[in-house]
């Protein structure tokens, strides 16, 4: 999906991979990141945001919930703007990233904190927990009152018409605010400070353009009910495809905070092209295991069922040649994926495409001074950013 971007952009990277896998350093299945280039694109998302007024949370699941990574893209700024924290899409990546000492400023959207964990989320001081039912938000207002503070809530919303993805399905229906408001004002520990959906933009293949979905005209309309019904609102979040591109469309619409995830490395579908501000700073090794009816397999483990994975480029006698990847059965595990033709055993192979390392078997690899010039291995991770011996 991206792998010509990835030439045209960060060719750096590519040659520090080969280098390192030949050395013995690099192990297949791995997804390799260039920190310098990450840092970069996120201080170029942090300089748009603070001219357009709109606040930033980083995701990190996309690349593993990586402790090492999430604290350097702490640390960007520009202008005094950094990220306003971490957002836990689920309570693994919160656990996680509390092992670290690593701010979690946003939980409970896209998984709602579960019973037992609620009071430790508390004791963290999260800027906004987000929740899709009463129930969950007198639980976290008793939890809340227990520990004598008051805890920022939002709502997920949701109508009919609204795209919810297949596993995500939650949120309160808009008809039903002015009830859900009124409860909530009873609860002695909670205070609404905002609304939020998923996804909010999304890009189009035909146009080539990323543009708001009925998502947004749904989060847009809550807006409105929550101000009619004296809500003092404080966060309007859209999340998905926030990029330097998408971002001045959001402040246009009134939004507030935004949680860039694939844009950190330059894998917003948008910059297939490569022709987007962000570069691309992550790629997917792999090595040739053996030969099948005339196709060649590579180890796996990495691979994401909505990749659009295509091509894959294979170094052998000192150059490179490519090759389709054969069609994936996602109803079976991924032990290897097939490429077209015969390439010799041992071969590295070279791809990038769209993922989420969290919910592969891959491991992780930092690579920093790449852009400087002098490249080195920070460390090696599993999926869930645990360090490998």
């Amino acid at each position: 999906m991206f792998l010509k971007t990835l030439l045209k952009q960060n060719g750096k990277l590519v040659d520090a991979v080969i280098s390192f896998y030949q050395q013995g350093k690099i192990c297949p299945d791995s997804y390799v990141i260039d920190v310098e280039q990450t840092e970069a694109n996120a201080r170029l998302l942090l300089q748009t945001a603070h001219h357009h007024q709109v606040k930033l949370y980083l995701m990190s699941k996309q690349f593993g919930r990586n402790p090492e990574l999430c604290r350097r893209l702490l640390a960007c700024s520009y202008q005094g703007t950094r990220y306003h924290g971490m957002v836990a899409v689920d309570f693994k990546e919160a656990r996680q990233l509390y092992r670290h000492a690593i701010p979690v400023a946003h939980i409970g959207h896209l998984v709602q904190p579960p019973s037992a964990m609620v009071a430790e989320i508390l004791r963290q001081r999260p800027e906004v927990i987000t929740v899709y039912s009463l129930e969950k938000a007198l639980e976290i207002s008793q939890a809340a009152h227990r520990q004598h503070i008051i805890q920022p809530l939002m709502l997920k919303v949701y109508q009919s018409g609204d795209l919810l993805y297949s596993g995500q399905e939650a949120g309160f229906e808009l008809n039903h605010l002015p009830a859900v408001i009124a409860a909530l004002q009873e609860m002695p520990a909670v205070r609404l400070v905002g609304i939020t959906h998923f996804p909010c933009m999304l890009y189009d293949s035909q146009s080539q353009q990323t543009s708001p979905t009925a998502n947004m005209h749904t989060l847009l309309t809550a807006r409105d009910i929550l101000q009619a019904q004296g809500v003092a609102i404080e966060q309007i979040n859209a999340p998905s495809a926030t990029s330097c591109t998408t971002l001045p469309q959001l402040a246009k619409l009134g939004i507030t905070h935004s949680e860039p995830g694939h844009a950190l490395t330059g894998t917003i579908p948008a910059n297939q092209q490569g022709n987007q501000p962000e570069q691309i700073s992550m790629l997917y090794l792999s090595e040739i295991s053996h030969h099948f009816s005339g196709n060649s397999y590579l180890f796996a483990g990495g691979y994401y069922r909505r990749s659009h994975v295509k091509n894959a480029l294979i170094w052998h006698n000192n150059h490179f040649s490519q090759s389709t990847i054969l069609p994936i059965d996602n109803d079976s595990i991924d032990y290897c994926l097939g490429l077209a033709g015969q390439f010799p055993l041992g071969s590295p192979v070279i791809m990038s495409f769209r993922t989420q390392i969290f919910v592969t078997r891959s491991d992780v690899v930092l690579i920093d001074g790449i852009q400087s010039g002098a490249p080195h291995i920070l460390g090696y991770y599993d999926s869930q950013g645990n360090t490998l011996g």
